[in-house]
């Protein structure tokens, strides 16, 4: 879901001109799962750029005030979240925890670290959302610690149906800054991509596990 056409365009122009964002339709990228891709994404680089992270910061602060009023607890999602989750629990004044992967195989073996109380309301924060597993994964450990998970907040998704899909079945409300529909209309609106390799963006996202040039 997405709130704000104007936040979502805005948000997609600052991770192109910050390069978290790069568009390669004629060279494409291989991701871990072995999809070749003509967007790669990196939000941990807004980090970098003070004017682009209290944007987000701010922007995210809005979506949960607004959807949730004043959470209990801030949860990032390890590892790409943890840093903007941390910004947002400040601004909010409220508690900050994160979730891992995977319990650790050592020590306290914990997958959620920092101090949680069982029925506390929780909001998640993400940074990128693909197919939504690893996001939802970090819900259900957050459930099953005794959180009220209100809903997850992400800075960027790309609109896969298996994502739709994954959250709807786990019924957690998801709602982000910008997704790639917007972030191609304000590709060719900056003029950062061309007429045909729009078609070849819009292309690649009706199909990615199968895609090729």
């Amino acid at each position: 879901m997405i709130l704000h056409k104007d936040t979502a365009k805005k948000t997609a122009e600052l991770l192109l001109q910050i390069k978290a964002i790069k568009l390669s339709p004629s060279e494409p990228y291989t991701w871990a799962s072995g999809w070749k891709s003509p967007i790669y994404c990196d939000n941990r680089v807004t980090l970098s750029y003070p004017n682009v992270r209290l944007f987000i910061k701010q922007e995210i602060t809005k979506i949960v005030e607004l959807k949730y009023g004043k959470p209990d607890v801030i949860a990032g999602v390890a590892t790409g979240a943890i840093a903007i989750g941390i910004l947002v629990a400040q601004e909010l004044g409220v508690p900050f925890i994160y979730v891992r992967p995977e319990p650790k195989s050592h020590g306290r073996k914990n997958q959620i670290e920092g101090y949680l109380e069982k029925d506390q309301r929780v909001v998640v924060i993400e940074d990128l959302i693909s197919t939504g597993k690893s996001s939802l994964n970090a819900v259900k450990a957050l459930k099953e610690a005794g959180s009220d998970v209100k809903g997850m907040v992400a800075i960027f998704s790309y609109g896969f149906d298996i994502a739709s899909e994954n959250f709807r079945h786990s019924n957690v409300e998801l709602t982000t800054l910008s997704n790639y529909s917007y972030l191609l209309e304000q590709a060719v609106d900056s003029q950062y991509i061309s007429e045909k390799e729009l078609g070849t963006l819009s292309d690649w996202k009706e199909n990615p596990e199968n895609w090729k040039i």
